[in-house]
Parts: C-alpha cells; sequence; structure tokens
C-alpha cells in the first residue's frame, strides 16, 4: 500500500496515489471547519516526510504538533484502515522541529527589517499607499547612506533621521511628509504591542534548516506554532509570504525533480487574499508559478475554493476537497465554483456529493502520470499513523531539547547597525554644554570656582527682593519649602 514513489491518501473505488514527482504542482486542501483538513494535511505530512521530503507547515489550533509522537491504537482509527485495505498501517512519530515567532512553544523565527523589504513590511503596518510610498524613501535613504536595517529600533531611528531631514529628503527622493511619516511610527507601536518586534532582529532564520533529513533518510516536519501568531493575522500571512519569497530567492532551479526538495502547506490561506492590494496578489501569483522549478510544493489549506483568486488557483493541481455546506444561496454558490474545479466523474454529482461528505471523506483529484488531473473521487481518508491532537509541554520540551538546529536561535544578537550609526551622528553634532567662567575685579585676588560665583550672585538677587512686598512673599514660599525639605529629609532618614 505504501509506496515509495508516492503519498498514500486514502481509497475511493481504487487507492489515492499523489505521485511525488508531481508533488511541486503545488496543491489545494479545502472544507468547513471541523471535516477533516488538519487530518489530511497530516498524513501528508506523514507521507511527503515519509519519502525523505522535508516539510513546513503552520500549526494554528495546535493539533499538528502531534506529529512528532506516535499515535495511540484507537477502534475508529484501526476500523478505517480496515476498511480501506490498509494494511501497512501502523503507529509511528515523525522527526519534527518546532518554530515560533515569539520563541515560545520553538525555537525563535527572526528576519530582519531589509530582508522583508518595504513591500511585506507595508502588508504587516497596513499602510496605505502614501504611506507605503515614504517608507520606500526611507529604505531608499538607508541604502544610500550605508544604514543596515535589522530590527524595529533600526527603522524608527530612520523614520526619525528622514523626519529631522525631510526638506533635503524630498528634494532628493520626493515628498515626504511629517504627518505621514508619524502615521508609519503609530503602525510601528501596534506591531511592536502586537509582539511583531520579536520577529526583526538576528540570528535570521536560515533556510537551510527547513530542509533538514533526519538519520534515517525521512524528512523533518517543521511546525510553526501559530495559534498566538493568528492574533496577528496581517503578521502570520505576511510572514509565510516572506517565508515563500525566501525559498524562491535562496534555492537553485532544479527543474522537474523526482520528488520535492521541501513542500509548505499554508493553512488559513484565504489571510493572504483578504484585502490585500493587487502588487501583493501579484507577487503571489509570481512566485507560486516559479517556485515550482526551485523543487518546492506549496499547498494551501482554507474552507473554500473561492478564497483564492483565480490565478492562484490555476496553478493548484492537486486538490482534497472536504465537505462545504450550502443553506444559503452565497454556500450553494460556493459549492458550485466548487464542484466545478474537478474533473468530473460520471458515476456521480461532483456538486451534491460536496455537500455529503462525512468527517474523514473528502474528493481527490490529483496529477496522473502524463500531468492531466485525475477524475475526482470519493475518498475515504486513511488514518495518521502520528497521535491525532496536540503533545503536552513536557513531550515539546523533550523535543526541542533534541533538536538538530540546537541553541543557534535562541539568542538575539544586536550588532551596529542604523541605531547605533544614526545615534552616534546625532551626538557628534549636539553643541557642547556651555560652561560659566567670571573674571575677578581684582586680578590679584585668587579664582573663585563657578558655583561660589553663582551662589554670590543668588544672595544678591534674593536680598534685592526682599525689599519689595511680593519678595516676602516670595520669601514666605521658600521658607515652607525648605521647611518641607528639610522635615521630608529628617523622616526619610529615620
Amino acid at each position: 500500500m505504501l509506496l515509495d514513489d508516492k503519498v498514500y491518501l486514502g481509497a475511493s473505488t481504487r487507492p489515492e496515489y499523489l505521485t511525488l514527482k508531481f508533488g511541486n504542482r503545488h496543491g489545494l486542501v479545502t472544507g468547513a471547519t471541523g471535516t477533516g483538513k488538519t487530518v489530511s494535511l497530516q498524513i501528508m505530512a506523514e507521507g511527503f516526510s515519509r519519502a525523505g521530503v522535508p516539510v513546513f507547515c503552520a500549526d494554528v489550533k495546535g493539533d499538528l504538533s502531534g506529529i512528532a509522537m506516535a499515535g495511540m491504537p484507537q477502534d475508529f482509527l484501526t476500523k478505517r484502515a480496515q476498511q480501506i485495505g490498509f494494511t501497512d498501517y501502523r503507529n509511528e512519530a515523525f522527526p519534527a522541529i518546532f518554530w515560533d515567532l515569539f520563541g515560545a512553544k520553538g525555537h525563535p523565527v527572526r528576519t530582519t527589517i531589509s530582508e522583508m523589504g518595504p513591500l511585506l513590511l507595508s502588508r504587516i503596518l497596513g499602510l496605505n499607499d502614501v504611506q507605503e510610498g515614504v517608507l520606500n524613501v526611507a529604505f531608499k535613504y538607508a541604502d544610500d547612506n550605508g544604514l543596515l536595517l535589522l530590527d524595529l529600533k533600526d527603522l524608527r531611528a530612520l523614520l526619525v533621521a528622514v523626519n529631522d531631514n525631510a526638506k533635503a529628503i524630498s528634494a532628493n527622493y520626493g515628498n515626504v511628509a511629517t504627518a505621514t511619516i508619524g502615521a508609519v511610527q503609530r503602525a510601528l507601536l501596534v506591531i511592536e504591542q502586537q509582539g511583531g518586534d520579536k520577529f526583526f532582529g538576528e540570528k535570521a532564520l536560515d533556510i537551510a534548516d527547513l530542509m533538514r533529513v533526519a538519520p534515517d533518510g525521512r524528512g523533518y516536519v517543521s511546525v510553526l506554532a501559530a495559534d498566538q501568531l493568528m492574533t496577528s493575522p496581517q503578521l502570520y500571512a505576511t510572514f509565510l509570504l516572506w517565508l515563500m519569497s525566501e525559498l524562491f530567492e535562496a534555492l537553485p532551479e532544479v527543474g522537474d525533480p523526482p520528488k520535492p526538495r521541501l513542500v509548505f502547506f499554508f493553512d488559513e490561506a484565504h489571510l493572504l487574499f483578504d484585502g490585500a492590494p493587487k502588487a501583493l496578489v501579484d507577487k503571489v501569483e509570481q512566485v507560486v508559478k516559479l517556485i515550482r522549478s526551485k523543487g518546492v510544493g506549496i499547498y494551501f489549506v482554507t474552507q473554500n475554493p473561492a478564497d483564492i483568486p483565480d490565478a492562484v488557483l490555476s496553478q493548484l493541481g492537486n486538490r482534497v476537497q472536504h465537505a462545504l455546506r450550502a443553506y444559503t444561496p452565497r454556500d450553494q454558490a460556493a459549492v458550485k465554483v466548487a464542484a466545478d474545479t474537478f474533473r468530473p466523474n460520471p458515476a456521480f454529482s461532483t456538486a451534491e456529493v460536496i455537500t455529503q461528505l462525512g468527517t474523514g471523506e473528502a474528493l481527490v483529484s490529483v496529477l496522473e502520470d502524463n500531468g492531466i488531473p485525475s477524475v475526482v473521487g470519493r475518498t475515504l481518508i486513511r488514518p495518521p499513523s502520528s497521535r491525532l491532537g496536540p503533545i503536552a509541554p513536557g513531550e515539546r520540551a523533550q523535543i526541542m531539547a533534541a533538536s538538530p538546529v540546537g541553541t543557534a536561535y535562541d539568542q538575539t544578537i544586536d550588532r551596529e547597525s542604523a541605531y547605533e550609526v544614526l545615534k552616534g551622528k546625532q551626538q557628534e553634532m549636539a553643541p557642547p554644554t556651555p560652561t560659566s567662567r567670571t573674571v575677578p575685579a581684582n586680578p590679584g585676588a585668587p579664582r573663585r570656582s563657578g558655583a561660589e560665583t553663582l551662589t554670590e550672585a543668588a544672595m544678591k538677587s534674593f536680598t534685592r527682593a526682599m525689599a519689595s512686598s511680593a519678595g516676602r512673599q516670595v520669601m514666605n514660599a521658600v521658607g515652607r519649602e525648605l521647611v518641607r525639605g528639610v522635615l521630608g529629609g529628617l523622616l526619610r532618614g529615620r
């Protein structure tokens, strides 16, 4: 049942396999909440790992952490394996590395401000076109002046410098308004309060650490803890887009390898496209089209195919569709859209079956040997070999202690960058602090200190002030303050 060149998904009227040589042709896992999308993702990750393919997946609900532990024998899983003739079924743990942008449930994941770039950073900050333009100017100014942008304090210092030199910068780079800079600074504050500051800095993530293979030949499954990250959906979506872009930039062309070099699962994929500007959607489309030749497969996981733009959807050759509900006219239209993405099966109506599927059941269509999508099959998804549900904190700590990444990312590195350079220039330009010097009236008299001179001058002014009624009022007030000061000192001494 388990084959070296295929990933076993389950059984319809025949065994359903995803062929490894088409694993980099991307895919889509869809279905309503509670219909089994996470399990489908889990068994696909297991299959790729078993074939020696590293996997990266976002763990939105915490359930995917169970892939690191062997599953427990359960009657309903054994029954499903028998029902589909899965004779090779066994409980098995898979090599896993845990990651977390906040460093709480895995190795910290960081990148630098420069690597993120103004387009993706604008997406995280939710900037409009004018504010994004100012951010582009700031990045260009930093490049031209050799300012290294690593973390948020570098970017804040850069924006202060741009504001202080707004007139000159506007003349050379385009209009820079103080109000717009202020809006960007406020957006930075918001993302910092959400924990985004922990994402920017060094040591930056090395893509090679996501492409590890265990000594037994299985690919490591990198699991990103995303439950807390989901409270900042723009940060989550932009991070995963940045990661896809980094893979595209870093990896060499390999054409169509016999199996992918890495498979990337993007859960809650609709967050990437909700309210995204056209430039961002175009970038996603470009990455999806071209990253296949780098040997990387991208699998989007979302509730409905309509969540994915058509230009991207057309690139997804491997499909697993769980149940959709058709309670409203809008739902019914969504079901029709989903059904139309499959190659029809003359044995049933795809649109009808989508609404009738049970939990753990899906419509499956994958690319066959000739690269054409298979006829859609109503499929019982195979049970996972690893644990269903999350692992315990102690188990997570034990796995992290044995991680092949070690402690490489545990400490933040803070080397000299824009913040330190600009702070140094500011100190150099600051005027020297003036010192008081008094020339004695009698050149032969001993020189008095500045403090003595100031004290004498103050006493003369005080004496003159006493000659008036207002002066007496001042004296009374000063006296009261002196008494309070003395009593306060005594009481504090006691």
